[in-house]
C-alpha cells in the first residue's frame, strides 16, 4: 500500500531557529524512552506521544492536518565504568555528552492519515528532513547550555594598577599572614606587597579575613592568592573594589615587582573556581534518618520529583509548593486528559501548566524503579520541566538563564505570570488564595492627623531579629539566638518613626507608620529575611525561627481602620495623567505676595492644595532648599536612576512591596522622605507598569473573618551563603496513603529534593531556617 500524502506535502528540514520537540511530548511528559516513543511532526516539528490512552500525536494531526511523523524510540546504554582518572579542573565548565553516548535509538517514518503506515526513510523528500530532525538541537538543548563557563575578565583596577616602590619580599614575609600566623589561603596585595589571609572558604579552608581588612584600611584593590599561582601564569586575582574575581593580563610583571618569579611558582592550593565547583557539587540534604537508615522513597500521585536541569532547583521547589495547593490542582489537573486546542502547545502557557499538573499529580511518572534502575538510583527519574522553564522564563533577563535564582523572586514572578494569563483568558485565577489587603497607617507627630493606605498583596516579607550568641554559649556552630515567628510578625507590624514633612501643618517633626492586615488570605506566604550587608553584599544568616506546629492566630495584627476622633490628612489632587493642578485662586494670591510661581506650585502640592496659610508656611520653611526653584516634576521618573537596595529595604520594612518602593524612589529621585509622601498620596498605585495597572480591577481580596488561624503547609529551604547559589528543596505536609478516606492514611512531611521524593527528613531542623513559608487558613 502506497501513501498519497507523502508526495503531496512539501517537507523541509528544520532551520537553526526552529524548535524541534524530540525530547518529550509537548502535552505530557512521555519521552522517547517510553515503549511507544515520540512522534515528531515532519511539517512543524511538534513532538507528540503515541501512547494508547492519550495519543497526543494523533490529536496534533487532527488539528494541524500534518500526517507525516518521525517516531523516535530509545533505550539507555549500559553505564561504562570509568577506569581513568578524571581530568584536572581548569575552568568552571560542564562538558556536554552526545545522545549517542547514552542511548540506542530507533526511528521509523509513518503516515497518521494512513493508519500509521510505515514509509521508506530513504525517499528523497523524507531522508533530508529526517536527518535534519535527528541532527538538530532539540528544543530542550536550545534553551539550555550544554557547557557553561564563568568568564573572568580584567577590570580597570587590574589594567591600570599603580604599584608602590619595588622591593624583593623576603621568604619570611611570604611565610604567613602579616596579622596572624596562618600559612595558607594567603593573598598578596599587588599594590603594596602586604600579605593577608583570606576569608574562610568551603572545604575547611581557614581564614581570618585580614586581606579584606587591609583593603578596608588602605583601599588597595587588587590581590593575588599565592598558593594558586602556576608557572604558566594563571592565578586567582581578586578585586575588592569590584568585589569579583578578575584577570590580571600583566600578572607576571606585577609579581616580579615584588621579586616573585612566576616560572618558579607551583600551584599548591585549590583555586576559587575549583572550590566553587566542589561547593556546588556537594550541596545535599540528608537522605537518611537519625539512625542512619535511608529515608523511605514515595511513589504515586502527588509524589513525582522534578529533574534538576542545571541550577533549576529554585523552580522545582516553587512548582512543588504551588501544585500541592487545592486551587492549583483543581484549576490545572484534568485526569481525563482534556487540553487546549492549539497548534503550538510548547508555547502555550495554559497547556504547559496542565502538562505540569498531569506530570506531578497523575502518578504515571512516579513508579518504583526496576531492579536494573535501582542499581543506579532507588528513586524514579522524575520529570524534566524543560519546556515549562523555557516558556515561563522567555524574555526574562534572569529566569531565561541557566544561573541559580532566588526562589522567592521566582514565586512572585510565577504568581504575576499566571494572574496576568488568567485575566486575559477570563479563566479562574488560582493565585487568588494568596491575595489579601494590607493597611498602612501614617500619623503626623505635629498635628496628629492621619492617613490610611490600603494595598493588595500576595505575601509578606518579615525581618528576622538578629542577636548573636556569645562564643561560650554557641552550640553546634549556632551563632544566633533563636526567635519565634511571633517576634518576626511583631517586628513587621510595629510602629516605626520616619522623617516626614506634613502636608497639613508643615511640621518636620516626622511621622509614625504601622502596617497591619485589613483582610486575611487563604494561603499566607511569608518570606523570612535573614540577611545583613557585609561589605555591601547581602549575606545570609542562619538565625533559627521557631514556627509552631499547631494553628496560630493573626488576630492581633488586624487593622481597625479610621478611629473616632481621628482627622485625615489632606490628599494631593492629581489628574489621570499624573499631573498636579494647583488651586488657581490660592496660586494667584501667593504670586501677588511676590513668590515665584514654581515655588507656589510646590507649596500647594506639598500642603494639600487647599490652605493658603499652610502653603505660605511651607514656603518660608523651604526657602533655603537647593532645588526650591526646580520645576515640579511628577510622573517623569529618571529611568537611569540607581535605586539603593537599602532604601528599598527600609520601605519594605514599612509594609510596602518592592515594586511600590522602587517606583516611589524613582518618582522622587531616590529621596526617602519624599518617597514616603508619594506612597501615601498614591494609595491605588501598586508599583507596576501603566499597562499592567490598566488591567487591574478593584477587587476585595481575602476576608476579615476572625479568628484568623493559620497552620504551616509547606516550606522552601535553602542551603548556601546566598539565595543565588547553593541548593533549594521543599518540605510539604501531605496525606500518605491510597485514598483520603483510608483509615490507614496518615499525614507526614514529604521532602522534595529535585527528582528524589522521600518521607520525613530533617524537617524539624529545616523549619527553623526555611526561606519561604506557606501557611494555610485553618478553619477547624
Amino acid at each position: 500500500m502506497s501513501c498519497p500524502h507523502v508526495t503531496d506535502i512539501a517537507l523541509r528540514p528544520p532551520t537553526a531557529a526552529q524548535q524541534v520537540h524530540k525530547d518529550d511530548c509537548t502535552q505530557c511528559f512521555d519521552t522517547p524512552d517510553q515503549p511507544w516513543g515520540i512522534d515528531v511532526c515532519l511539517s512543524c516539528f511538534n513532538g507528540g506521544c503515541d501512547s494508547p490512552d492519550r495519543n497526543h500525536s494523533f490529536q496534533h494531526y487532527r488539528l494541524s492536518q500534518h500526517p507525516i511523523v518521525l517516531n523516535i524510540k530509545r533505550k539507555p546504554k549500559p553505564k561504562k565504568v570509568r577506569e581513568e582518572s578524571p581530568a584536572k579542573i581548569l575552568k568552571l565548565s560542564i562538558p556536554g555528552e552526545t545522545e549517542a553516548d547514552n542511548y540506542d535509538t530507533t526511528t521509523i517514518v509513518k503516515c497518521l492519515a494512513c493508519d500509521g503506515l510505515e514509509l521508506d526513510k530513504a525517499m528523497p523528500n523524507v531522508a533530508e528532513v529526517v536527518n535534519g530532525v535527528l541532527t538538530a538541537l532539540s528544543s530542550t538543548k536550545q534553551s539550555e547550555v550544554k557547557a557553561w563557563e564563568e568568564e573572568i575578565l580584567p577590570c580597570e583596577h587590574t589594567l591600570v594598577l599603580d604599584q608602590d616602590e619595588a622591593k624583593v619580599l623576603a621568604d619570611q614575609e611570604l611565610a604567613h599572614c602579616s596579622q596572624c600566623e596562618l600559612k595558607e589561603n594567603l593573598w598578596l596585595c599587588l599594590k603594596c606587597g602586604n600579605l593577608g589571609c583570606g576569608r574562610q572558604q568551603f572545604g575547611g579552608v581557614g581564614g581570618n579575613g585580614h586581606g579584606l581588612t587591609h583593603f578596608e584600611q588602605t583601599l588597595h584593590p587588587v590581590s593575588v592568592k599565592l598558593g594558586s599561582i602556576t608557572p604558566d601564569g594563571t592565578a586567582d586575582v581578586y578585586c575588592y573594589l569590584c568585589n569579583e574575581e578578575r584577570q590580571d593580563p600583566n600578572l607576571a610583571e606585577h609579581l616580579w615587582h615584588w621579586g616573585i618569579k612566576i616560572s618558579e611558582r607551583q600551584k599548591v592550593e585549590k583555586s576559587l573556581v575549583e572550590l566553587q565547583l566542589e561547593h556546588n557539587m556537594k550541596w545535599e540534604f540528608s537522605m537518611t534518618n537519625e539512625s542512619g537508615a535511608e529515608l523511605q522513597p514515595l511513589f504515586g500521585p502527588g509524589f513525582t520529583g522534578l529533574k534538576n536541569l542545571g541550577n533549576s532547583c529554585y523552580l522545582a521547589s516553587v512548582v512543588q509548593c504551588l501544585f500541592s495547593l487545592p486551587t492549583f490542582q483543581e484549576r490545572y489537573y484534568y485526569p481525563n486528559g482534556d487540553l487546549p486546542l492549539t497548534l503550538d502547545p510548547a508555547n502555550d502557557l495554559e497547556t504547559q501548566l496542565r502538562k505540569l499538573a498531569d506530570g506531578l499529580l497523575s502518578g504515571r511518572y512516579s513508579l518504583p524503579p526496576s531492579r536494573e534502575e535501582q542499581l543506579e538510583s532507588p528513586y524514579p527519574k522524575g520529570i524534566a520541566p524543560s519546556m515549562f522553564k523555557a516558556l515561563v522564563g522567555k524574555n526574562h533577563v534572569e529566569f531565561s538563564t541557566m544561573r541559580q535564582q532566588d526562589a522567592f523572586e521566582f514565586l512572585l514572578y510565577m504568581i504575576q505570570t499566571i494572574r496576568r494569563a488568567s485575566h486575559q483568558t477570563h479563566d479562574a485565577d488560582p493565585t487568588k488564595v494568596f491575595s489579601f489587603v494590607s493597611e498602612q497607617r501614617l500619623q503626623c507627630l505635629g498635628c496628629k492627623k492621619v492617613n490610611y493606605r490600603t494595598d493588595l498583596q500576595d505575601n509578606i516579607s518579615v525581618p528576622v531579629p538578629v542577636e548573636r550568641l556569645p562564643m561560650e554559649s554557641s552550640q553546634d556552630n549556632q551563632d544566633f539566638q533563636s526567635v519565634s515567628l511571633k517576634e518576626c510578625l511583631d517586628r513587621f507590624t510595629q510602629s516605626e518613626r520616619l522623617e516626614y514633612t506634613c502636608q497639613a501643618c508643615g511640621s518636620k517633626d516626622g511621622a509614625v507608620t504601622r502596617t497591619a492586615f485589613k483582610t486575611f488570605p487563604e494561603v499566607l506566604v511569608v518570606n523570612a529575611r535573614r540577611f545583613e550587608l557585609v561589605n555591601w553584599v547581602p549575606t545570609k544568616l542562619d538565625v533559627p525561627v521557631v514556627v509552631p506546629d499547631e494553628p496560630f492566630s493573626l488576630d492581633d495584627y488586624f487593622s481597625t481602620g479610621l478611629q473616632p476622633g481621628e482627622e485625615l490628612l489632606p490628599q494631593t489632587p492629581l489628574t489621570s495623567d499624573n499631573e498636579f493642578v494647583p488651586n488657581g485662586g490660592i496660586l494667584s494670591m501667593l504670586e501677588e505676595m511676590g513668590f515665584p510661581s514654581t515655588r507656589c506650585e510646590k507649596a500647594l502640592y506639598n500642603t494639600g492644595n487647599s490652605d493658603p496659610d499652610a502653603a505660605m508656611n511651607w514656603l518660608f520653611q523651604h526657602m533655603e532648599d537647593p532645588d526650591i526653584d526646580d520645576p515640579l516634576n511628577l510622573g517623569k521618573a529618571d529611568t537611569n536612576l540607581q535605586i539603593s537596595e537599602g532604601s528599598i529595604a527600609v520601605l519594605a520594612d514599612m509594609g510596602f512591596t518592592v515594586l511600590q518602593a522602587k517606583k516611589a524612589l524613582k518618582e522622587t529621585g531616590g529621596d526617602m522622605e519624599r518617597a514616603v509622601e508619594w506612597l501615601f498620596s498614591h494609595p491605588d498605585d501598586d508599583g507596576s507598569t501603566t499597562e499592567a495597572q490598566s488591567e487591574r480591577t478593584e477587587v476585595t481580596a481575602g476576608d476579615a473573618l476572625m479568628p484568623a488561624l493559620f497552620k504551616l503547609h509547606s516550606i522552601i529551604c535553602h542551603k548556601g551563603a546566598s539565595v543565588h547559589a547553593g541548593h533549594y528543596v521543599t518540605f510539604i505536609k501531605k496525606i500518605i496513603g491510597e485514598q483520603p478516606s483510608d483509615a490507614a492514611n496518615d499525614s507526614d512531611w514529604v521532602l522534595f529534593n529535585d527528582e528524589k521524593v522521600v518521607r520525613g527528613g530533617e524537617v524539624d531542623e529545616m523549619k527553623k531556617f526555611a526561606y519561604v513559608y506557606f501557611f494555610e487558613r485553618y478553619r477547624g
